[in-house]
């Protein structure tokens, strides 16, 4: 199989394409000009495509082409969005494009064309309290949930995958606590549970989702700063495919806190912190789980850690240098080219 690494280096303007190999070396595979700030990524379900926000006027999002052979981006089109925007998702079927505005205060729905180009025109923008920061369809592709750092709420939306109609649902959200500052979201691999990194109390927070209400149910939250650390700011959250284990960077202590998750209860456990690259806003783990990239903002470089999948503790690998301003890590599993007939 071949995995691939986009990273987005927003003062430098491009995306990196890196391999990833077998034994977790870096090759460069291409240097893919973004046309302006370029920060979130979304690659879409089928891995034919990949979208790159950017947070410079006029806010677009530009789409490219995979190539599925080698990993390589070729620009298709750059549209415009409805506002600046944070984060980008797809939803399940790669249909609808969602952004979540953090300056713009609103989250939006865009069609993806069968070519893989969004639409200019939002099927939906909805208003939000201040400071959307991510967006996220569930599982079954009905709900979707946006956390919003100004408002300490994650947002909890019915989704029409035909029509790509948001509605809000009832309630329309779940408060964390107070001052903690939501920031990213990610559905644990089971369904069942949701993680939510939270920016400005350093925690992290644990929610069972309910399939029939399509609501978030809390149930615990956990420090992931490590001793002596008092102004936090916490960034990314991923976890390993197995789901088995957790990691969320901070940007303070340019630390990434590991955990375990128990699979019956959700439960977090910290492991440890390890330390990485300064300033470590974006990172990814690798299909197979073993392996995590992390990218320092402040250095202009990337750090491939290995995973041991008994402790979950990172061991660095290799350090390799990308664009300026490195803030957003996507690893994509190419689809498999099929042999000639």
């Amino acid at each position: 199989m071949t995995v691939v690494a986009y990273v987005s280096n927003a003062d430098s303007g491009d995306i990196s394409v890196l391999r990833l190999g077998a034994d977790g070396t870096l090759d460069a595979v291409q240097t893919r000009p973004a046309g302006g700030t370029v920060m979130p990524l979304a690659v879409g379900p089928g891995r034919h495509h990949l979208y790159a926000a950017l947070r410079s006027e006029p806010w677009s999002v530009a789409c490219f082409d995979i190539d599925t052979a080698t990993g390589e981006l070729a620009p298709l089109a750059t549209v415009p969005l409805p506002a600046d925007t944070a984060y980008l998702s797809t939803d399940r079927t790669g249909r609808y494009l969602f952004g979540a505005s953090y300056t713009g205060n609103i989250v939006s729905v865009n069609a993806i064309g069968p070519d893989g180009v969004v639409a200019p025109d939002p099927v939906a923008v909805l208003p939000t309290p201040p400071h959307a920061h991510s967006i996220v369809v569930a599982p079954d592709n009905r709900h979707l949930f946006a956390a919003v750092l100004g408002g300490d709420a994650v947002l909890q939306f019915r989704f029409d995958p035909q029509t790509g109609v948001l509605t809000p649902n009832d309630p329309a959200f779940v408060s964390t606590l107070p001052g903690a500052g939501p920031r990213h979201l990610v559905f644990h691999p089971g369904g069942r549970f949701v993680y939510v990194a939270d920016e400005l109390d350093g925690t992290v927070g644990g929610y069972e989702f309910d399939s029939g209400t399509g609501q978030l149910v809390p149930l615990d939250t956990i420090s992931v700063l490590p001793d002596g650390v008092s102004q936090p700011w916490t960034a990314e959250l991923r976890l390993t495919p197995d789901g088995r284990l957790l990691y969320v960077s901070d940007r303070t202590s340019s630390t990434l806190a590991g955990f375990r998750v128990d699979a019956t209860t959700g439960a977090l456990k910290l492991l440890g912190h390890t330390e990485t690259e300064a300033c470590p806003r974006g990172f990814d783990i690798d299909p197979g789980g073993r392996f995590l990239l992390a990218a320092g903002q402040q250095s202009d470089a990337l750090t491939v850690h290995a995973i041991d999948a008994d402790s979950g503790a990172l061991r660095p690998l290799g350090r390799y240098p990308v664009g300026r301003n490195p803030n957003w890590v996507q690893i994509v599993e190419l689809p498999s080219v099929p042999e000639p007939g």
